[in-house]
């Protein structure tokens, strides 16, 4: 349909399965079999393109998609021209420099006169720049963290998830440059017509991720404490308050951030909460 809006979503990998993931919470459905390059959802005007992350950007930026799921650090290297609506939380990483592990390092200034290998040459250009540093940035598109050991680099660049694949190549990490999560991108000259089919699609993921930061609390206590539970679990607005069949109890049902949560539960059951129940939220609609 014409006015269906297009997604363009990373084809493989961890960030493709989250992203997938976060569209079927919303209750989007679809078929997206292996190699499979596009997909039209069937219960809502939206269509898939399944791409490579770094052309992610720029289709978006060219209206050949109007939305696409990609990581910041993708995002910020390709530099193109499209709007942020919404950090997503999942595929976290960080964009670090690394140097061989027998190395002494005392701070970034160890990079000077150096030669760096990084697949990320404008963030590393950019951070280099604030700080002071020359060296030279030899870009390469895979297999980074072998650079210094072929003779190429003195040090890297790449993005670090655990830190398992530089300690595998003799590597250790020295400092973060930059920090990154997958986003949810726009084209800059959308049609009203297909803006609104996008905030219905942020209206969904708005409740999906709220459902994910808090839960539903569950819980028995005597009436004289309800007064100092209900300080420590206030809830969205209030918490419901339920008698129980045994006299002077009730029931105190509430949401809560599950952070929340986890700083009280000691001062709640000090103050006789009893069975308590922690529920997790599939969607939550303020």
């Amino acid at each position: 349909m014409e006015n269906n809006i297009r997604i363009a979503v990373q084809k493989s990998g961890r960030l493709s399965e989250e992203s997938l993931k976060l569209i079927k919470e919303c209750g989007i459905k679809f078929h997206n079999g292996a190699g499979k390059l596009k997909s039209t959802a069937t219960n809502f005007p939206v269509e898939f393109l399944f791409l490579r992350d770094d052309d992610i950007p720029g289709y978006v930026a060219d209206g050949v998609a109007d939305l696409g799921i990609v990581g910041e650090n993708e995002l910020v290297e390709k530099n193109k021209d499209v709007t942020v609506l919404k950090k997503l939380g999942f595929s976290k990483c960080r964009l670090s420099l690394a140097i061989p592990k027998g190395e002494e390092y005392s701070g970034v200034g160890y990079f000077e006169g150096k030669n760096i290998a990084t697949s990320y040459p404008k963030i590393l250009g950019d951070y280099l720049k604030l700080k002071q540093v020359q060296a030279e940035i030899h870009e390469i598109s895979g297999s980074v963290e072998i650079a210094p050991s072929i003779g190429l680099a003195e040090g890297i660049c790449d993005i670090v998830s655990s830190g398992s694949t530089l300690m595998m190549n003799g590597l250790k990490e020295v400092e973060e440059i930059f920090q990154s999560e997958a986003v949810l991108i726009c084209n800059n000259a959308l049609p009203v017509e297909k803006q609104q089919i996008v905030e219905k699609l942020l209206f969904r993921m708005d409740a999906v991720q709220k459902g994910k930061k808090n839960k539903y609390v569950l819980l028995n206590a005597p009436n004289a404490s309800i007064d100092k539970i209900i300080s420590l679990i206030p809830g969205m607005r209030s918490p419901t308050i339920l008698p129980l069949a045994e006299e002077g109890w009730s029931s105190v049902h509430s949401v809560i951030s599950e952070d929340q949560f986890w700083e009280n539960i000691e001062e709640l059951r000090t103050a006789g909460a009893q069975g308590i129940l922690v529920v997790p939220i599939e969607k939550m609609v303020l």
